[in-house]
């Protein structure tokens, strides 16, 4: 099932080109977005046959026409991989990856959804983009072993890391208002029955900047969970993600950057100056 924030605060499941508004099968609450998934993530299993049935009666909109919002709008934090493809570890030319960093924390404030703007802070910093596959925590966990990790992880989205270089600590450079853009949508982990064997794919404005498959991850989704959740509590609504691979190049002001992940979909953002 394909998981959608869209117009204003209203869930929907997307089927095809159409988005259909579900939310009055679950008690969705508009003016509590995160509280509202994270129930709706706990009892999953008792919704999903009125949502199934709520996809077939309620209202339906064409994709085209309504405004897609961030699918996990205010997690209590978003755990980040670090170095996590040998190829982006080559085209940093750093001694160290995941296994050895460990992990990093970006603001939640930091967090934009499809279509809306990336703001540089600085005219003369470089800027670059980051294409991951990230998932959402969908129960608490604390010391999961990474062959359990995925009865934890409810669903998959897209995730671009928006960084500036420097010497600063990566959440400082990470951590700017809008340098997390998701989406488009959450797709259930029922949906995708390997998450390591996705393609990911960036462009900026017409140009494929990034191009790699999910298979080639140091530490998998399942060992990255179990990383995380070894030194602090993943609740449910966490934002995880996996990393990126090489491909990493800059944006600037009028730039559009399209990140598109296999079984998971695709979504645009806009670069502009603050």
């Amino acid at each position: 099932m394909k998981i959608a924030v869209f117009n204003s605060n209203q869930l929907g499941v997307v089927q095809g080109d159409q988005v259909i508004d579900v939310g009055h099968a679950v008690g969705w609450d508009a003016d509590n977005v995160q509280g509202s998934l994270v129930r709706l993530m706990e009892g999953f299993t008792e919704f999903r046959t009125d949502l199934t049935r709520a996809a077939r009666e309620g209202s339906a909109y064409l994709l085209s026409e309504v405004t897609l919002q961030a699918p996990v709008p205010r997690p209590s934090k978003v755990v980040a991989a670090p170095v996590n493809y040998m190829s982006h570890k080559h085209e940093m030319n750093v001694e160290f990856t995941v296994e050895k960093l460990g992990f990093f924390l970006k603001a939640p404030s930091s967090i934009i959804g499809p279509g809306e703007t990336v703001f540089l802070p600085y005219a003369e910093r470089r800027t670059d983009h980051e294409g991951e596959l990230a998932y959402v925590v969908g129960k608490q966990a604390k010391d999961v072993s990474a062959k359990d990790a995925k009865d934890y992880i409810f669903g998959y989205f897209g995730l671009m890391d928006i960084t500036i270089r420097g010497q600063e600590d990566r959440p400082m450079r990470k951590s700017f208002d809008t340098f997390t853009p998701t989406g488009p949508w959450i797709v259930t982990a029922d949906e995708i029955a390997d998450p390591h064997q996705l393609d990911i794919q960036l462009w900026v404005n017409e140009e494929l900047r990034q191009s790699a498959n999910t298979r080639d991850l140091i530490a998998n989704c399942y060992r990255f969970f179990e990383i995380a959740s070894h030194v602090m509590t993943l609740y449910p609504g966490d934002i995880v993600t996996t990393g990126t691979p090489d491909g990493v190049g800059p944006i600037v002001p009028g730039d559009q950057i399209t990140l598109r992940i296999e079984r998971v979909g695709e979504f645009v953002v806009h670069v502009a100056q603050k």
